[in-house]
């Protein structure tokens, strides 16, 4: 099928929600944004050779915490190829669009939650993480004391500033998380009110030490859910006083569902054990320049070395050829140099060391690096795993 593929510009754009709709289900009813245009994000869009829309894919201009240092980001959401072109390539040409579009503007790396990985993972995207979303029964929950020298409040908008700088205190020294700062962070909050039903504060002489945004759900019988996507503090003080506000919803709203961030100070609180899943959302990553990715991360001060490997790269031409990783003193840099290195990377096995998911050996187990000595290449996955906290 000939496909054209460009950015879709205003007129194109209710043709578009209702391809979304019909590739996700969506409500008939589209939000108030869906047909406007909205600054941070690039919206793509493939047309047969009678000028129908046959496929759509949106950038979204995030930045991921990496390390201490933000990156920018090409996140990739709203992928959608009509039921009569599917299995044509109309998605990967999507894809090569976006990413060249995606490398114009500076973009880093990418990360998306895909449908079906297949597709994605013969575009170059790899596994690597999940974004777990689990219900817990609110009385299971400890209760303490509340802490005399903590307040404990409702937040209001204009608690938002300190809100977004509290998770950036929690986020910024991990990987792959989210800024949730520029263009389109500030298009949603732009009408001034809460993203949820409530949120709490904790705070300690006054500074924010810890919050939890929630929305109520209905009812207050058995079936009843306190939906919480942020419970966040930065001291072990605020994260037991964020828990115990929590289990007091247990009379009205008996299961507490919630995604925990692995290894944080809330999360050392909960009874995890008695924890169900309630969904489970797969992420996939990979670079959209690796130098970039490489050069614009922070990495572990104590980490330092050099390697060479030979790099392919099906769909980003700019990344294939043969380069010179070295690491130190909390900074790093690809370099490319001549000829063909002993180690050959695919771009998903890159994906994978880079966000932490997998070691060398397994990569090169799994046939995406190949060579000897490949524990040579651990050192592109310095840094621990990634994690997402924001599903879009």
């Amino acid at each position: 099928m000939p496909t054209t593929v460009r950015e879709l510009t205003a007129d194109d754009l209710t043709p578009a929600w209702d391809l979304g709709r019909l590739a996700f289900g969506s409500d008939p009813q589209p939000p108030p944004h869906a047909n406007r245009v909205v600054p941070g994000m690039a919206r793509y869009g493939a047309f047969d050779d009678t000028g129908r829309l046959v496929g759509k894919a949106v950038d979204l201009h995030h930045e991921q915490w990496w390390s201490g240092r933000a990156v920018p980001a090409a996140d990739v959401a709203g992928v959608a190829v009509a039921p009569e072109a599917r299995g044509r390539g109309v998605a990967r040409a999507l894809l090569t669009a976006l990413l060249r579009g995606a490398h114009e503007r500076g973009a880093a790396v990418s990360a998306l939650y895909p449908t079906v990985s297949a597709p994605y993972r013969a575009c170059g995207w790899e596994a690597a993480g999940v974004l777990r979303t689990v219900d817990l029964a609110t009385a299971a929950l400890p209760r303490h004391r509340p802490d005399p020298r903590l307040t404990v409040r409702a937040g209001t908008p204009a608690d938002l500033p300190a809100v977004t700088a509290l998770y950036e205190r929690v986020a910024r020294h991990r990987n792959g998380m989210l800024t949730r700062r520029g263009s389109l962070f500030d298009f949603y909050a732009a009408d001034g009110g809460l993203p949820e039903d409530g949120l709490t504060l904790v705070e300690a002489a006054g500074d924010l030490v810890g919050y939890a945004s929630w929305t109520r759900g209905r009812g207050y019988g058995a079936d009843s859910v306190l939906t919480v996507p942020d419970a966040l503090a930065v001291t072990a003080e605020a994260a037991r006083e964020l828990v115990g506000v929590l289990g007091s919803w247990a009379s009205v709203a008996p299961t507490l569902r919630l995604c925990p961030l692995d290894g944080d100070a809330v999360g050392v609180h909960l009874p995890l054990e008695a924890v169900r899943e309630h969904e489970r959302d797969l992420w996939m990553h990979r670079p959209v320049d690796v130098a970039r990715a490489v050069s614009a991360r922070g990495w572990p001060a104590h980490t330092r070395g050099s390697v060479d490997f030979t790099l392919t790269d099906p769909l980003a031409e700019w990344n294939t050829g043969t380069w010179r990783l070295t690491v130190s003193d909390g900074a790093a840099e690809l370099t490319r140099i001549t000829g063909e290195a002993a180690l050959r990377l695919s771009v998903r096995g890159f994906a994978l060391l880079y966000s932490g998911a997998a070691s060398a050996r397994s990569v090169a187990q799994a046939g995406l690096l190949h060579g000897d000595r490949v524990d040579a290449l651990d050192l592109l996955g310095a840094g621990g795993p990634a994690h997402l906290l924001d599903y879009f």
